[in-house]
């Protein structure tokens, strides 16, 4: 057996991809409080609102083309077929150019109604009519890093996420310094824009394989797939961003803008100080699955072990989150923000629930089930707005809190059901130990937050030390590579540790 386990390649893609995330979350943390000392909670919502319409719009406009697209290239690099690579790329790169045309003419023509019913005043037209680009070109981006994704090119991938990151950030200060909350369009399309160009970039050096010549033929058989398998995922991505949007109507018509705003920077926090774990679950994971899903059980000892890194990397980050929230939202935006601190604790509790859950979403997505990805999406977007609709009146912002726990709490049952039906899936007694000691010391610190932030700031760094110190044992037994010193591991503790179902 190789001196380093299995899980260690899965370690590799969480560093590389987590260390261009976490510089990618820098970045983008500092556009958002540049936004916030110029427009405050206002402006910050007028922004997440923004972002929010143009996600939901690249979502139809795109037609799930990206993750469908992801999946054929990684099927075809997984057989060993550039031909088939190479008709994959192209009917992904030619139908998504298309698509991005037609949803950015169709958004331009309707920007006085979005403007009116989502933006909330017709005075924003002009806005809405600027964020007609950033779907085209999200749009684009999605397609070029499907592309890196399905290939598996993770440094590619980094590289991309760091230098359209810097390249936004600067884009985006200077609008909201020049123009302040007349700057919100543009501070909105600096992201998609960036990433277009770094794609294009690293999408051409990838052309070893584009250099075959795909017969129309070969590229309607490549269309046809992606455009049934690919209106599922749009259908599922569309009722995630549409419940978002409504969420945050249901919010501004409750609680006001300023509550949006609160909103918006705390989902900014819960979202991207894990994007170093979940960006290798969708370029590292997603195309592994998809190249291995006839293989049941090797597709289920995937999601278990991405299942268990992910939890352990993550863990002692969301505890120290929960424990320091009022201190976090105040450096990272200002004092105004403070009173979403319980927001947000609420908020990482329920991430315990996202990241055992996103590996099976993957494992769904990778047999090419639309329907039952479609219907999972759908019904936790569902469960969250009602919750949401019933919370805000009696628990204020907070409610948005709950419902996200509420959400989860059923979502998960729900995803590992389909999993099990589809591929016999279980998780192993390591990964039910770890999820379960987690998830109850983030609800401990998190209560001990609600009754004195002081108190829940050493509770929370107590908790992460003894946890984080848990996982590095942990890693050191199963998968830390030896360059990070790991234990190297010989074919006889393998062999006993097969025997003991701690590589299973």
């Amino acid at each position: 057996m190789s001196s380093e386990p299995k899980r260690a390649p899965i370690l590799r893609a969480a560093t590389v991809l987590g260390a261009a995330s976490i510089t990618g979350l820098a970045l983008s943390l500092i556009r958002i409080k540049v936004a916030a000392v110029i427009v405050g909670p206002a402006g910050v919502g007028l922004i997440g609102l923004m972002t929010t319409l143009v996600a939901a719009a690249s979502v139809v406009a795109s037609l799930g083309f990206g993750s469908a697209g992801t999946r054929q290239i990684a099927e075809a690099v997984g057989k060993n077929d550039p031909s088939a690579v190479a008709a994959a790329r192209s009917a992904l790169w030619w139908g998504s150019l298309v698509l991005a045309v037609l949803g950015g003419l169709v958004f331009w023509s309707l920007r006085e109604v979005l403007a009116k019913h989502v933006l909330g005043s017709s005075s924003y037209a002009t806005e809405a009519g600027i964020l007609a680009f950033a779907v085209t070109l999200t749009v684009v981006s999605t397609a070029q890093t499907a592309v890196l994704t399905g290939l598996r090119d993770i440094s590619a991938i980094a590289r991309l996420t760091i230098l359209s990151s810097l390249s936004a950030t600067v884009i985006a200060v200077f609008a909201m310094r020049q123009w302040g909350t007349d700057g919100a369009a543009a501070f909105v399309i600096a992201i998609p824009l960036s990433s277009c160009l770094w794609g294009y970039v690293y999408v051409r050096r990838t052309r070893q394989v584009g250099n075959i010549r795909v017969p129309l033929s070969d590229l309607m058989t490549q269309l046809r797939p992606l455009t049934a398998l690919g209106t599922a995922f749009m259908l599922a991505a569309l009722a995630g961003s549409a419940g978002q949007l409504a969420m945050r109507s249901l919010i501004q018509s409750e609680l006001g803008l300023d509550a949006i705003g609160h909103f918006h920077a705390v989902a900014l926090v819960s979202t991207t100080y894990i994007t170093f774990v979940t960006a290798a679950m969708g370029s590292d994971l997603y195309p592994r699955l998809a190249g291995a899903i006839s293989d049941a059980p090797q597709a289920n000892r995937m999601v278990n072990e991405q299942t268990e890194m992910s939890l352990l990397l993550a863990g002692p980050v969301l505890l120290l989150t929960i424990g320091g929230a009022p201190w976090i939202l105040e450096y990272l935006y200002s004092r105004a923000f403070s009173p979403a601190a319980d927001l947000l604790r609420l908020q990482v509790v329920a991430d315990v629930l996202k990241l055992a859950s996103w590996p099976l979403g993957f494992l769904i997505l990778a047999a090419g089930d639309g329907r039952k990805f479609m219907f999972s999406e759908t019904f936790g977007m569902l469960i969250l707005i009602a919750t949401t609709w019933a919370c805000l009146p009696f628990f204020g912002l907070l409610g948005a809190g709950i419902a996200y726990c509420v959400m989860y709490g059923l979502y998960l049952p729900l995803l590992f059901w389909l999993a099990r039906k589809r591929t016999g899936f279980r998780w192993n007694r390591s990964v039910v130990k770890i999820g379960c000691a987690l998830l109850l010391a983030c609800v401990t610190v998190c209560w001990v937050g609600f009754q004195n932030a002081t108190y829940g700031a050493w509770a929370g760094l107590i908790a992460a030390g003894a946890f984080g110190t848990a996982a590095f044992s942990r890693f050191r037994d199963i998968g830390l590579p030896s360059w990070l010193g790991g234990r190297p591991v010989t074919a006889q503790t393998a062999d006993s540790k097969a025997r003991t179902g701690e590589l299973k």
